[in-house]
This record gives C-alpha cells, sequence and structure tokens, in this order.
C-alpha cells in the first residue's frame, strides 16, 4: 500500500483515511473511524482489518493510537440505521467521524463507493482498506472498537452470542433469534429480524 496514493488533490494535504464496520449485521451501531497516519512514524503491515488476525489487529490497533497524526470514531446508532437505512447510516457514520478529528484533513479517502455529503475534498476506492493505508488504519480502528463493543453487549444481552459473530447473520444468531425473539440492539428493518418479530408477536414470552 501507498500513504499517499496517487491523487494529485491529496498532495500537500493533510490526508485522512475513513472507513465503517457493521453495515452486514444483524444488531448494534454501525461504527466509523478516520485517522491520520504521521508520515514521521510509519507503521507496517496495515491491511484490510478482515484479512487480520485478532491479535494482529489489537497489535496494529495500539500503534495506530500511539503514532497517528489524530484518530476520531463516529457511529449511527440502531434507531438511525432502521430510519435511514445502512447505507445514509453508513455515511453518517463516516461524517461524524471526520468531523469530530481535532486535526482536520485537507483531503480524505474514503473506502468503498461513496463519499458523503461533506465539504471536504475526497474520493471513494474500492477496497480501499487494501490500498491506501489510512484508510486500512481506519478499518482497523473501527473493526476492533465495534467487535470489544458486541462482546460487552453479550454480557448485557445474554444468549445471541455477540461476543462470537458480532452480530453476523450466523445459523447461531439466526437460531437464538428463533429461540429468544430480538432484543432491543437488533435492526427490526432487517430481514431475518423481521422474521423473528413476526415469530415472537405470536409468542408473547418472546422479548421485542
Amino acid at each position: 500500500m501507498q500513504l499517499g496514493f496517487p491523487y494529485p488533490e491529496a498532495q500537500h494535504a493533510i490526508v485522512a483515511g475513513v472507513d465503517e464496520v457493521g453495515r452486514g449485521p444483524l444488531a448494534g451501531d454501525v461504527v466509523a473511524a478516520a485517522v491520520i497516519l504521521d508520515p514521521k512514524h510509519p507503521i507496517a503491515q496495515l491491511n484490510d482489518s478482515k484479512k487480520l488476525s485478532v491479535k494482529q489487529r489489537e497489535r496494529l490497533y495500539d500503534l495506530i493510537i500511539e503514532r497517528s497524526l489524530c484518530y476520531a470514531l463516529g457511529r449511527a446508532n440502531v434507531a438511525e440505521i432502521d430510519a435511514i437505512n445502512i447505507l445514509q447510516a453508513s455515511l453518517l457514520a463516516m461524517s461524524r467521524a471526520a468531523a469530530a478529528l481535532t486535526v482536520q484533513p485537507g483531503f480524505i479517502y474514503v473506502d468503498g463507493l461513496h463519499c458523503p455529503r461533506w465539504d471536504y475534498r475526497s474520493t471513494a476506492v474500492v477496497k480501499g482498506d487494501s490500498k491506501v493505508d489510512c484508510i486500512a488504519a481506519a478499518s482497523i480502528i473501527a473493526k476492533v472498537t465495534r467487535d470489544r463493543e458486541m462482546q460487552e453487549m453479550e454480557v448485557q444481552y445474554p444468549g445471541y452470542g455477540f461476543a462470537k459473530h458480532k452480530g453476523y447473520p450466523t445459523s447461531v444468531h439466526l437460531e437464538a433469534l428463533e429461540r429468544l425473539g430480538p432484543c432491543p440492539a437488533h435492526r427490526r428493518s432487517y430481514k431475518p429480524v423481521q422474521v423473528a418479530i413476526a415469530r415472537a408477536n405470536s409468542n408473547p414470552n418472546k422479548s421485542l
């Protein structure tokens, strides 16, 4: 990967990378991160967080926190996801992450197909988390943050397996949904959750 990436618009600018995690899960917030790396303190082995092991992500997370010029988190909660759809919620979370940076960037690389509607000079990079260092760093920060939150959610809503599947629609999760019904952390706009709600409505002993 390249720290600067060959976009002329980014030359001589403070560059941030933005990425989000959590579009596919049936539960929990979508979490975004914005990271401005320090060229004087490079971090080796940055990559798409999905391609890294848990230990690698945790190690790189600590390095990014320690060495980056600036990082920030943004999110959209379950109610927002259900109200405006997951794409718009993801863009909202990314906007919030960028706005929270204490050092404001002159250019932003965004992972994916779309940039949020904002005033930043920016470009979307398909599979950017495996192409651009600062996007990879953002993906790691977002992923580790959200995974930790889902582990905490396991304590709050036991029985669903959140600590293991992080809210994704695995067979274990779908079985728990059918058995327990949805909890407050589930996204009501997602079809598997809607199916579980319909089933739970016929069984007053299940939680909604």
